[in-house]
């Protein structure tokens, strides 16, 4: 499910509560969360629900929603601040990983 796109970033699909210990003990050491809380439903975990388990599991957390078909300048260089400043590695998420690997993309090339 967690695809690596470089050394220090990954991306993977909806993470629940529950896969922030398994982040952890994957050696992660933050985590990014670029789906907008109820995206396609209230079936989905919400960022505080998500961001607690994390911060239980020693990791740092980072909620950047943005939509599936566009990412603005602004996000992209938000997202670019978070890869700079966060310890790594990095593992972001969204409903596919499509989303955090293009976004992860276009911030690179700032």
């Amino acid at each position: 499910m967690v695809q690596q796109i470089t050394e220090d970033f990954c991306v993977a699909p909806q993470l629940a509560p529950e896969s922030m210990a398994q982040a952890a003990a994957a050696g992660f050491k933050s985590v990014i969360n670029n789906r907008p809380d109820f995206e396609h439903g209230p079936d989905q975990p919400t960022s505080a629900s998500i961001e607690d388990a994390a911060l239980a599991a020693g990791l740092q957390y980072r909620h950047l929603p943005v939509a599936g078909g566009y990412q603005s300048p602004e996000e992209i260089a938000a997202m670019r601040a978070l890869v700079d400043s966060l310890p790594k590695p990095i593992l972001a998420f969204c409903r596919s990983g499509a989303r955090s690997t293009r976004l992860f993309a276009q911030a690179m090339e700032l």
